[in-house]
């Protein structure tokens, strides 16, 4: 992160005056502000989504009959560094909205190839870091005044077991928070030790609300959590199953990891330096269950649509959106693309992603009434080429043990269901396998950051072995790819399914002997 300068002009409350005029700023009395929601991974994605929606709510009642009681209490669960640098600006930070214009480079300001729209968001007033002082992260969750407590931790954040959806009593973190109730580490222990807290004053339920991309996330998180308060107390588990609500949501909107760049982007558009600003694509979808047990902001001022039944939406984005990225990160990665509008502009890359949408994703998804399929997919596919974001590949390909069984692995569950052709989806899932090798085609090297990946790399030198045995031939791939997919904590019993195996192992021996390039050639999608 770059340092501040000395004397530089640091954002804070007394300068919201001096912003330039197309600088949106709270309009509502900051002041007055009590914190109501308390969110756990307080990371760029909740600061450019959750925030930003809570923040026009605000907007929409200032001045007339607005609830002050709904600020945001931020929780970093593992490092400092958020904290550090909103802290002395109060919470206060920019978001920067940005495309590009048609035909235009992105080397000019705001006036040229660059479309940007930045507003600072005020309703952060108060952030926390876990490790420091776990009590104060439980008390937060305890306080009278909290009625929400939202989570984006990303999938690895539950402690569960992808095939599987269940608690993973085994993991490091769980273990140590069932012996260590007052001092969790993990995002579930921290949850039921508020809620354990809060029954034990004597105060009224909660909503309990997952923001992160996983199927069912409010079905999965209330499982992991009375899973976990059972082993501590099952009256305590008895009374959240009760009382506590934990709606399922869908959330999209692109946003990468903030640069030095954008620092100093945003510091010439503010007239004042921001210490993280966020930066996002102008779209922006939230489609939440409309249970609460407590109430509620006002969200659908900031362009939430509240259902009785997120499901089909939670598909259509996951499979699409998710599924997508995926596949483009894992291909990417191997051959050198290093953003995603970068990998767009390969022709034979995106007409692999559109035929992968059209011909293999959209037939497994539930009819969604009044949605455009033919629209959504064109619009789609031009937000990946948004070339005002610079979204890394390499961020997209973090955690794909956690990430591949809802975004890939479920769609072809549904396609062998139906004795449908997996083709393309085989690719992507062989490109993630290929991409545990920690290696792109022009030989520079990558880590490979997963939680298990201590265990794929073992899976993969077992796996190597059979290759250099018997050569990359189509006999050594299939041997070498029901190595890789015996992993049953990612693939579960697709491991089992002679034509799941044969599709991908003929996809792994095209990337293996014929790149990306050829791979993808072999699609036979270009003419």
């Amino acid at each position: 992160m770059e340092l501040v300068a000395a004397d530089a002009a640091r954002l804070a409350p007394e300068r919201l005056a001096s912003l330039p005029d197309a600088v949106t700023r709270p309009t509502y009395d900051r002041a007055a502000l009590r914190v109501g929601i308390v969110h756990l991974g307080l990371g760029a994605f909740a600061r450019a989504h959750l925030a930003a929606v809570n923040e026009a709510a605000l907007h929409a009642g200032a001045g007339v009959d607005v609830d002050l009681g709904w600020g945001i209490c931020g929780v970093s669960l593992r490092q400092t560094d958020t904290r550090d640098a909103l802290a002395p600006q109060a919470g206060l930070y920019a978001l920067a909205l940005r495309s590009a214009r048609q035909g235009a480079g992105l080397g000019a300001g705001a006036g040229g190839g660059l479309q940007q729209q930045i507003a600072v968001i005020g309703c952060l007033i108060e952030t926390l870091v876990a490790p420091e002082d776990p009590n104060a992260v439980l008390t937060r969750i305890a306080h009278a005044d909290t009625r929400i407590v939202s989570v984006t931790v990303t999938e690895k954040g539950y402690c569960h077991d992808p095939a599987t959806g269940r608690l993973n009593l085994q993991h490091p973190d769980i273990v140590h928070d069932l012996a260590h109730p007052l001092a969790p580490r993990s995002t579930i222990g921290y949850l039921v030790g508020g809620l354990q807290q809060r029954r034990a004053a004597g105060r009224g339920a909660i909503t309990l609300m997952s923001l992160d991309n996983l199927p069912g996330n409010g079905h999965l998180l209330r499982g992991m959590v009375l899973a976990f308060a059972r082993q501590l107390d099952p009256a305590l588990a008895a009374w959240i199953d009760a009382s506590c609500a934990f709606p399922c949501s869908m959330v999209d909107r692109i946003v990468p990891r903030t640069t030095n760049e954008d620092r100093r982007a945003v510091a010439r558009a503010l007239g004042l330096h921001d210490a993280w600003p966020v930066v996002g694509e102008p779209y922006l979808e939230w489609v939440v269950e409309d249970q609460f047990a407590a109430g509620r902001p006002d969200w659908a001022a900031g362009g939430a649509r509240f259902v009785s039944d997120a499901a089909p939406f939670e598909s259509l984005k996951l499979r699409t959106v998710n599924g997508l990225h995926s596949a483009l990160a894992y291909l990417s990665v191997m051959a050198g693309w290093a953003t995603v509008d970068e990998a767009m502009a390969q022709p034979a890359l995106k007409a692999y992603l559109a035929a992968l949408m059209q011909d293999e994703i959209m037939p497994t998804l539930p009819t969604l009434p009044g949605l455009d399929l033919a629209h959504y997919q064109q619009r789609l596919l031009q937000r990946f080429e948004n070339p005002a974001l610079k979204h890394q590949t390499r961020q997209i390909a973090m955690d794909g043990s956690q990430k591949l069984p809802q975004r890939l692995l479920d769609t072809v569950r549904a396609r062998l269901a139906a004795d449908m052709p997996i083709d393309k989806l085989a690719l992507a899932v062989a490109a993630w396998l290929h991409f545990l090798r920690g290696v792109d085609e022009a030989g520079r090297r990558y880590d490979i950051q997963d939680p298990m990946a201590a265990e794929l790399a073992q899976r993969l030198a077992e796996a190597e072995r059979a290759v250099d045995a018997r050569s990359a031939g189509p006999a050594a791939m299939q041997a070498w790819t029901e190595t890789l997919i015996g992993v049953t904590a990612v693939f579960g019993d697709l491991g089992d399914d002679p034509r799941f195996v044969r599709a991908v192992s003929q996809a792994a021996h095209a990337l293996r002997t014929r790149g990306v390039a050829g791979a993808l050639s072999a699609q036979g999608l270009l003419t």
